[in-house]
Parts: structure tokens; sequence; C-alpha cells
């Protein structure tokens, strides 16, 4: 049996991670693994239950008592959180801030990330979110780190939020939460944001999202020697 192929697309909230790689699993006919929103779904149980997010030991029986499934369906991911299928309810802006906080904690972390490795041993991925190259999945086949200016990153969640339905959020909060989400992501103690030394930088600013995803496949299908590690401007 061949060698699991995995595609890891790093990157800040708001830069379109989830959107480019779904785009991108589609294209190659991989399966889609959207990491954050497992951590969403810890988030959602602790705001549910009135788990103080910042108390590890607090969090981590939280997680002794949850049962976290991933499953991928001909409609998408789905997370089912004790059972029950929670993956629209996991897109609030509450639940956001909480996903950022409880995924500042090494025992949430640790606990996840081998379930997503696991997944990769699997199957054929493609996989978004804030450590993937550097700590999920160190030796990934394809390494991309995602980025845009801020205020684009907010005004992309903002348009996100409303499509969903979510008629209270305003710029103004949602570019304080992408910030407040960068200085939490940046600063964890394990495995932080950043860009891993083999991953190819692209500035999805200014850009189209069919522009992005083509960048991404042409730097896949480039032959390993003309590979660059920056943005293709």
């Amino acid at each position: 049996m061949s060698k699991a192929v995995s595609i890891a697309i790093d990157g800040p909230a708001g830069a379109g991670k989830s959107t480019i790689a779904r785009l991108v699993a589609g294209q190659l006919c991989f399966l889609y693994l959207d990491t954050g929103a497992m951590y969403r779904a810890i988030g959602l149980k602790a705001l549910r239950l009135g788990v103080d997010m910042r108390d590890e030991a607090a969090v981590s029986a939280l997680l002794d008592k949850t049962a976290l499934d991933i499953r991928f369906t001909k409609s998408g991911q789905r997370v089912l959180l004790d059972g029950t299928d929670v993956t629209g309810e996991i897109r609030s802006a509450a639940v956001s801030r909480a996903a950022s906080d409880v995924s500042a904690l090494p025992v949430v972390r640790v606990r996840l990330v081998a379930l997503q490795r696991e997944l990769a041993e699997r199957q054929n991925l493609v996989i978004d979110g804030r450590d993937i190259g550097t700590y999920v999945l160190p030796q990934a086949t394809y390494k991309f780190f995602l980025t845009a200016d801020v205020e684009e990153r907010a005004r992309r969640r903002l348009a996100d939020l409303r499509a969903r339905g979510d008629g209270q959020a305003n710029l103004a909060t949602v570019l304080a939460d992408v910030r407040y989400r960068d200085k939490q992501d940046s600063e964890r103690a394990l495995a932080p944001l950043r860009q891993a030394d083999d991953a190819i930088l692209i500035d999805s600013t200014g850009r189209s999202i069919e522009e992005v995803v083509d960048l991404v496949l042409r730097h896949i299908n480039r032959p390993e020697h003309d590979r660059q590690y920056s943005t293709d401007r």
C-alpha cells in the first residue's frame, strides 16, 4: 500500500485556509480535514458547560468525558460531539474565540493532534490549521503558509458570519477578534503559529480564490527542484 499524501495549509485566522483547502482537495480528489473544527467543538462544549477555558485541569477533565468524531461524507466533513452533529453550531464568533482559548492549552493540542495524525495516515488529505506543517505533520508531502492583511482577513470573516445569518457581528468587533486570535495563536507555549521553514508562503491579499487555488496547484505540480519557498507575485 502506497504512503498517503498530505498537504498542509497553515496561516492566521481569516486567511482563507479552509476555502482554499476544500477546493484544492476537490481538484485533487483528496479528502479535506478542517482541524479548526475540532478545536471549535471542544470550545463549544466548554462554553455550554461554563468551563473556564484557561483552566487546563478543568478542560482536561472535560476532554476525558468527551467523544469527538470526524466523518467524511459526500457533503463534506461532519463534526460529531458526544454523538451529536454540531457542524453548524461551531461557526459563531463566540465559539471561534473559545476555540482559540482552548487550543492554547497543551493538553487539548496533544489530544487532538493524535487524532489528526491518525486520520492522515489512512488517506490522502488536505489539512489546514495553524501548526500542521510545523507540529502536526512536520513530514507533510507539501506545505503552504497562507496569509493576508489583517483588515482584509477581518472583512472576509465578517462576510462569512453574515452569510451564516449572524446579524450582530460588525467589522470593529470582528477585527478585534482576529487580532486577539493572532496574538493567542502566535504566543501559545506549544506549537505556536509560524511558517515552517520549508513551507511555500502565499499572500492572498487582493487575490481571488481561484488565483490562490491555482498557485497552490502549480506548486504541487512542479518538479521538486523548481519549488520556491516564497510568495509568487
